[in-house]
């Protein structure tokens, strides 16, 4: 039997319902969901006030500065915590904190937090309190691609290995193998990773997220790789001055929104997704 045909409002009609369709489809199926850029202040804060925040420059999708942008996981969460502490984007002043300025920055008062790749340790507890874990990494090797000796950190004897001075992963190394492998230090990692391409050593060491991040740059990609066999693992907190206990309370307020709103899958997905690590499922907060 024919069907009937469809008039021109039928035809607009049917036009309307596929276009909400495919909507609905790419919304589903589509790139990652944004983060929340408006959370709900948590207990204690008010609106208005200013925040320095130290963040990494030279990791990428963890924190970029690309002339006055930035960007990157840990920026996303800068962001977020301190929208949910009252303080608006324009009123945060970003500071670079890598390596070993980052307590410093905190105990000189250069930095109300630190949201910078920075893994909560008991020496580091000494001097700085933690809010958080948000994310749990994992100390790895980056290699050039057809590296086939080195197999993890057992087989770097005799080897050159880069990484940034004042890191859990430069401790981790001195404290393993001092003697067995020469461990050059560079002030960033992006000049470790450049070493690396150039054969100058013949490994970099930090965590895993960050390797991926350098590993994908177009640069790289298909010339470096992760060794994929992390053998530590790296709790990232928020860096508070210490004594600060109002203060660490308000932002593991923010991170348990952060992270019950979708916001910090969101964020994860859009800034360190692309690189194709292996994302994590979220660290309890207690």
């Amino acid at each position: 039997m024919n069907a009937r045909p469809i008039n021109r409002a039928g035809r607009i009609a049917l036009a309307s319902a596929a276009s909400a369709l495919l909507v609905t489809t790419v919304a589903a199926c589509g790139g990652p969901a944004e983060p929340n850029a408006t959370p709900s202040l948590v207990p204690g804060a008010s609106s208005g006030g200013k925040l320095t925040i130290g963040v990494p420059v030279d990791e990428p999708g963890i924190g970029v500065k690309d002339g006055d942008t930035y960007s990157g996981f840990d920026i996303e969460t800068a962001r977020y915590v301190a929208a949910a502490l009252g303080v608006p984007a324009a009123n945060i002043t970003f500071v670079e904190a890598e390596g070993d300025t980052r307590q410093q920055l905190l105990q000189s008062g250069g930095a109300d937090l630190i949201v910078s790749t920075f893994s909560i340790t008991d020496e580091r507890k000494q001097v700085v309190d933690f809010a958080g874990p948000y994310f749990l990494a994992a100390q790895d090797l980056l290699v050039r691609r057809n590296e086939e000796e080195i197999t993890g950190p057992a087989t770097l004897t005799g080897r050159t290995l880069c990484t940034v001075p004042g890191t859990t992963s430069a401790d981790n190394i001195l404290s393993r193998y001092k003697g067995r492998v020469t461990l050059l230090e560079k002030p960033r990692y992006s000049e470790c990773v450049d070493a690396l391409a150039k054969s100058e050593v013949d490994a970099v060491t930090t965590d895993d997220v960050i390797l991926a991040g350098f590993a994908a740059e177009p640069q790289y990609k298909g010339k470096l790789r992760v060794l994929g066999k992390g053998f530590s693992v790296e709790k990232y907190g928020i860096g508070v001055k210490k004594g600060d206990a109002e203060m660490v309370t308000k932002v593991n307020a923010a991170l348990k929104e952060y992270i019950s709103d979708g916001s910090w899958k969101a964020a994860l997905e859009k800034t360190v997704g692309p690189s194709g690590y292996d994302l994590p499922s979220a660290p309890k907060l207690s």
